[in-house]
């Protein structure tokens, strides 16, 4: 691999051979965060029947927006949290249920660096203690071993020998973050969970550190799981990459691959947001795509594909099929005003309100109509739908004017949970307009951004 030289240089990824066996092998994995209450909430999907693998060497990159799953599916891997469901495999090893003495010995082998170096590291320890930890915890060693080992990790993530007796707060935020890498690369694990590991850094620091990353895979021969928001980081780190939505990968590939011809409307979204100038080709040519509103709450996700709410290429309803882009944002903003009404989704409902400028919990149904429809020239038979809708909602059955919405505006999308359509070798997207009944994506995107 070649390295970051400065701030604003590129980092190249490894040539990791597309063939080898994988190390970790996700498989249908389902991690739920349940409601302690006997009759409490539906549990949140944080990750819902997520499959993929990553190979022996390389790092795997997953990207997506704020509580899309992401350091949740990093946690589950390693074992921080309890998957419901699913397998994941290491090496030909089911290591999804172990416990006790079995999932201490693996946990061994996978580690984590924590994507906020402050909250990570105990102040009431010293440097030398915190990186000795995992060591005291698996009894490695003599203790005049362990003090060996701890100072050469130190002095190899760049710390000097007098730091080992120093306390956290005494470093900056780089220091710091290599003190987390040190403690997590001391038991020499094969697999290292990297959760957004420079985001909180500054960005003069951020180089240096994806820098010596990079040098300890080498080394060590390290397999990386990469968590990150930063686009532009991954582009240039990972081999390949999953795209996260809502609990669901809805895209994954090699990592140039995704960058120059996304295939998912989400992933084309994603892209758009980056500066055009800050890395190479990536998105000076690419239009801005907006995607109306925040996704969903992961306790009540939609029943087909997790992006229909807002998906700018969703698939409508061919009677349909004249009605412009704006028109069909509003039907889909009132069917959510009517579906979190129905089951009083505060968290939603404030959401809305905020985009909608009114009190979507209080304000008149007449009101809300007025706000997303009212100098909108519709067609006869698509005001009659709306109108009937707010009828209903108007007596208090909101459910039943959301499913009326539904029934006459409803998609494809809405009710089918897209499969995973292999796009070549080794990329796979999961839309239902890869179906050969269904126009292409970049046909409709292209349609959407002259609409708006």
């Amino acid at each position: 691999m070649s390295r970051v030289h400065g701030d604003d240089d590129a980092v190249q990824k490894s040539d990791v051979d597309s063939h080898a066996e994988p190390l970790v092998t996700v498989d249908g994995l389902k991690t739920y965060y349940h409601d302690s209450r006997l009759l409490g909430d539906p549990p949140v999907r944080a990750v819902d029947d997520v499959s993929f693998d990553i190979r022996e060497g390389e790092t795997f990159g997953i990207v997506g927006e704020s509580g899309c799953g992401k350091t949740t599916l990093g946690r589950s891997l390693i074992g921080l949290e309890t998957a419901d469901s699913g397998e994941i495999v290491v090496n030909g090893r089911d290591i999804t249920g172990l416990s006790g003495g079995e999932k201490r010995e693996w946990q061994r082998d996978a580690q984590m660096v924590f994507q906020d170096p402050e909250e990570s590291l105990n102040d009431r320890m010293t440097i030398g203690e915190i990186v000795r930890e995992p060591l005291d915890a698996h009894d490695w060693g003599t203790p005049d071993e362990r003090r060996e080992r701890v100072a050469y990790f130190l002095d190899r993530v760049g710390l000097q020998p007098e730091h080992y007796y120093r306390y956290p707060h005494q470093f900056s935020g780089g220091q710091r973050q290599r003190i987390g890498i040190a403690r997590a690369l001391v038991l020499e694990p094969e697999f290292v969970v990297l959760d957004e590991p420079v985001s909180a850094l500054d960005v003069s620091v951020q180089a240096r550190i994806i820098n010596l990353l990079e040098e300890l895979q080498d080394e060590l021969g390290l397999t990386y799981l990469f968590i990150a928001h930063d686009l532009s980081v991954v582009r240039h780190i990972c081999d390949r990459v999953g795209v996260m939505y809502l609990g669901n990968i809805v895209e994954r590939g090699p990592t140039e691959a995704i960058f120059t011809d996304p295939q998912h409307p989400y992933t084309d979204a994603l892209l758009s947001a980056i500066p055009g100038d800050r890395t190479a080709g990536a998105a000076s040519n690419r239009e801005r795509v907006t995607l109306r509103g925040t996704p969903p709450s992961p306790r009540y996700p939609p029943d087909g594909c997790p992006f229909t709410n807002r998906c700018p290429a969703k698939v409508h309803p061919d009677e349909f099929s004249d009605l412009d882009h704006e028109t069909w944002v509003a039907i889909e903003e009132f069917r959510d005003v009517l579906r979190a009404r129905d089951r009083a989704d505060t968290n939603l409902l404030t959401r809305l309100q905020g985009s909608l400028g009114v009190d979507v919990a209080g304000e008149e149904v007449d009101e809300i109509v007025a706000e997303l429809f009212g100098d909108r020239s519709l067609p006869e038979e698509v005001r009659t739908v709306i109108d009937e809708a707010a009828d209903r909602a108007r007596t208090g059955a909101d459910g039943e004017a959301a499913d009326h919405l539904g029934d006459a505006f409803g998609s494809v999308c809405d009710e089918e949970y897209p499969e995973a359509h292999e796009i070549e070798a080794d990329r796979v997207s999961r839309c239902v307009r890869h179906r050969e009944e269904y126009r292409d994506i970049d046909t409709v995107l292209a349609e959407r951004h002259r609409g708006d």
